[in-house]
């Protein structure tokens, strides 16, 4: 499955996503972002288990405001409409999977 540009129009559908949700809060200009984007795309294709999508912060900030993200790459991890794991700062895909698990 491919990513999904999430947006404040189409975030309601994730929240209701009967599997589990993977959310990359990212920018542009940030380098950390640069690093985890990859990852993240990979994963997406690798995992029809999960719906994987990306919050540009930039365009979004409203939306990254309701999350609590202050610092970028943030994931977030949502399971019945409810974060059930966070992390912020570039991460290798290991980590970022074991972030599934919680």
């Amino acid at each position: 499955m491919s990513v999904i540009n999430i947006n404040k129009e189409n975030i309601e559908l994730l929240k209701n996503s009967e599997k589990p949700v993977l959310i990359d809060f990212y920018a542009e200009w940030c380098g950390p972002c640069r690093m985890v984007s990859p990852i993240i795309d990979e994963i997406a294709e690798e995992r029809d288990d999960i719906v994987v999508g990306k919050v540009n912060v930039d365009l979004e900030q409203e939306l990254a405001g309701e999350f609590g993200v202050f610092s970028i790459p943030t994931l977030v991890v949502m399971k019945e409409g409810k974060i059930v794991n966070q992390a912020t700062g570039a991460r290798p895909k290991a980590q970022i999977l074991s972030l599934l698990e919680g």
